[in-house]
């Protein structure tokens, strides 16, 4: 009996990678319309926030807490009238987290009004648990749970 001495097939390798012009525009374009918690704090941090944060949850759950400095404008109520009525410039949308699709919703009906805007990658979830400070009802509720999730 013979053993199969054939080399592990690659996953990843199966499908070839794009040449890195395709590469390059791909990523670059997801870069236009997205960004991340990460880089939202440290502008927060720095105080260079030439945009808005929205936060399209439900009013509710934006009580209990949110960003810093984040408005509420949720997803399901955006029309025209409420798209003006935001700050002018660029707006940072989040939702709750990469299971929610509330950011993308806000951002076609944003854009549909002309608005410029990018997604924050991750929402409040990863906002909170990276350690991000946060502001709301439970702001000090939540800063307990994700200390000791990181210590525990």
């Amino acid at each position: 009996m013979s053993l199969d001495t054939t080399a592990a097939r690659s996953l990843v390798a199966a499908i070839p990678a794009a040449p890195a012009d395709v590469a390059h525009r791909h990523f670059a374009a997801r870069l236009a319309v997205e960004t991340d918690a990460a880089d939202v704090a440290a502008d927060l941090a720095s105080g260079a926030m030439p945009y808005t944060v929205v936060d399209v949850r439900g009013e509710a759950s934006y009580r209990r807490g949110h960003v810093p400095g984040a408005i509420n404008a949720p997803s399901g109520g955006i029309t025209a009238d409420v798209a003006a009525a935001l700050p002018d410039g660029l707006l940072v949308v989040y939702c709750w987290g990469p299971g929610c699709n509330g950011a993308q919703k806000a951002a076609v009906a944003l854009t549909r009004h002309g608005r410029q805007v990018k997604e924050m990658l991750g929402g409040f979830e990863y906002w909170v648990r990276e350690g991000r400070p946060v502001e709301g009802e439970d702001a000090e509720r939540l800063s307990l749970l994700v200390e000791r999730e990181l210590v525990g």
